[in-house]
């Protein structure tokens, strides 16, 4: 219940601070602005601003204020990925948690749209916060965090770019794992990296939070492949079976759903292991590792 109670509460810091940002305009771009709120406040789980904020709070008593917009950035991008990997010319899907999709909802050419404004609105908000930053070591730490964020994105899209164009192919186990540590590995680890980094970690403690969240991300995509395979079309809010009928290449195809979860098992246990160090201060990384491992949408 305690580690429920923490996620709840975090997932409304984040609710709130997004509603922020939102653009409430009634010009001409009324429906684009509808758009972009239709997709960012859809609900979701909020996992990645979690991680910038869980892992700044790992390292670091102070208020989150100085993570809060990478926080608020990273869930952007996030949703900016969503409304595209659910267009026609990609995944071709019509419903995201249990509501028509982006371009279902208002048209293909806005989705896209809305898509590209929340991209470019994440290079807004941390730009503006690496602007606002009088202290000059600050700024240039923030200013690498800039250069990994990017990096990062630039990760996802080039995963999800393999992925889609080897649909239907044979590809090696290399090749899958490349996929998802790029599509979905990418922005979980930048997450925690960017939370570590704003909390002035040790090289130590960065390297170490790195490998955790490498296997998280591993984790969270094998996962997934699970979900697709057996998962609860009504708890998902998206049809099951559309990996296998696309004929893709996932960890069940290529391991058997026994074989992944076991998989999935070991990479929840080392990423747990990762944190020992930590003690009590990282029971909620932990429960977050083991969160991802037993959800069921």
């Amino acid at each position: 219940m305690e580690f429920k109670e923490g996620l709840q509460t975090y997932q409304q810091i984040i609710n709130q601070e997004l509603e922020k940002y939102l653009r409430k305009e009634n010009g001409l771009e009324k429906v684009l602005n509808e758009s972009i709120k239709y997709s960012l406040m859809a609900g979701g789980k909020r996992l990645r601003p979690i991680l910038v904020l869980a892992t700044y709070a790992l390292l670091s008593d102070k208020p989150y204020d100085s993570c809060m917009p990478y926080a608020v950035a990273i869930e952007m991008v996030h949703n900016f990925s969503l409304i595209h990997d659910d267009l026609p010319g990609i995944d071709n899907d019509d419903f995201r948690h249990g509501k028509p999709t982006n371009h279902k909802q208002f048209n293909e050419a806005t989705a896209i749209l809305a898509g590209d404004s929340l991209l470019n609105y994440a290079y807004i908000v941390i730009s503006q916060d690496i602007q606002n930053t009088v202290d000059i070591d600050e700024k240039q730490l923030k200013i690498q965090i800039f250069n990994e964020f990017s990096k990062s994105v630039d990760k996802m899209i080039v995963g999800e770019y393999v992925d889609t164009e080897y649909e239907g192919k044979k590809i090696t186990i290399e090749d899958l794992e490349y996929i998802h540590k790029n599509k979905t590995g990418a922005l979980l680890t930048l997450c925690v990296r960017m939370g570590a980094m704003l909390a002035k970690c040790s090289q130590e403690d960065l390297e170490n939070l790195t490998k955790y969240s490498e296997k998280i991300g591993l984790a969270f995509q094998v996962k997934d492949d699970i979900l697709s395979e057996e998962g609860d079309a009504k708890i998902l809010g998206k049809p099951v079976g559309n990996d296998k009928e696309r004929q893709k290449c996932t960890y069940v195809s290529q391991y058997g759903l026994a074989g992944a979860k076991d998989i999935l098992d070991t990479l929840t246990e080392d990423a747990i292991n990762c944190l020992e160090r930590y003690g009590e201060r990282a029971t909620f990384l932990k429960q977050l590792a083991t969160y991802i491992a037993n959800r069921n949408k």
